[in-house]
């Protein structure tokens, strides 16, 4: 990649990154179904008026709508549903490194409901030493029979639909419509699908307002880590590829730790260390740098 590609991937990094710090603050006061409900809403308000500005047609009839549902549910509602509700007890930090492990779980889906898309040997073992370092991140001990993981299996969950929308996906590319108003067409379903959960358990016409740093927060998550994350992310996997652009998978996490450590006052164990670093790993082994680089050693 050029020079002008890593600073977008690491400004990208940063952007979906900060999602977590975003969490962290809104859940203070907002229920989760509201805050993804508001997420998306702005969000996809956000990118419509950017392809109104740009002159470019709306995404939305009978043939994409379905297509547009699927994918809000699965890479939106759920996965960030359970990200929100997992992090009102589990630290953004951890919450970041557990959703690296997206790429693992999108090898699995991938290989399981398509013919063209195997696993190599190379991404089969990376999915092993991933899910080793999960083991590691989660401490197979007392705590599990305690029930204080579930937050962190539901942050799996999370990522394991962030998996599923890498098949899901296809049938939004099929489409053949610009990315920025396919991310509009999802965004815009996911609201759709949040709209009548979050009045009906939330009630959020009836929550006090907010202070100002939750508001602040909401915005940051829809404008930021929403929309404009969503215009950086196509404008790299357009000049860079795909593969280059999973690597910000290995970035993310360390812009929420620092994010978490400076403003939130959290604290990261050794095991969380070594757990990424395994984590990253199996990444690395995955995408096939790692091999490109130990065969040019020997």
């Amino acid at each position: 990649m050029t020079a002008a590609e890593w600073g977008l991937l690491i400004f990208l990094s940063l952007l979906w990154g900060g999602s977590f710090f975003f969490n962290a603050v809104a859940v203070t006061s907002l229920p989760p179904l509201t805050i993804v409900l508001s997420r998306c809403l702005i969000g996809a308000a956000t990118l419509i008026l950017v392809l109104r500005l740009m002159g470019k047609p709306l995404p939305f009839n009978a043939g994409s709508l379905p297509v547009f549902f699927g994918m809000g549910l699965v890479n939106n509602v759920v996965p960030q549903v359970l990200i929100v509700w997992a992090q009102q007890s589990v630290p953004s930090g951890l919450a970041s490194i557990l959703n690296a492990t997206t790429p693992f779980f999108a090898v699995l889906c991938l290989h399981g409901l398509t013919t063209t898309d195997r696993a190599t040997p190379a991404k089969w073992l990376g999915v092993v030493v991933g899910f080793i370092g999960v083991a590691v991140l989660l401490g197979l001990d007392q705590r599990m029979a305690a029930g204080s993981v579930w937050p962190q299996i539901a942050l799996l969950g999370a990522s394991f639909s962030y998996g599923l929308s890498a098949w899901w996906g296809k049938k939004v590319a099929a489409l053949g419509v610009d990315p920025i108003a396919a991310a509009a067409g999802q965004l815009s379903a996911a609201s759709l699908l949040l709209a009548p959960l979050a009045y009906g358990i939330d009630n959020p016409l009836a929550l006090p307002l907010p202070t100002a740093s939750v508001l602040f927060a909401v915005l940051g998550l829809a404008l930021l880590s929403t929309a404009l994350a969503y215009i950086v992310y196509f404008r790299i996997l357009a000049t860079a590829g795909p593969t280059s652009l999973s690597l910000v998978t290995l970035i993310i996490p360390v812009s929420a730790i620092l994010l978490g450590i400076l403003f939130l006052g959290e604290t990261f164990a050794p095991r969380h260390a070594l757990g990424m670093a395994i984590i990253a790993s199996g990444l690395l082994i995955m995408d096939g740098r790692l091999m490109v680089w130990w065969q040019g050693r020997r």
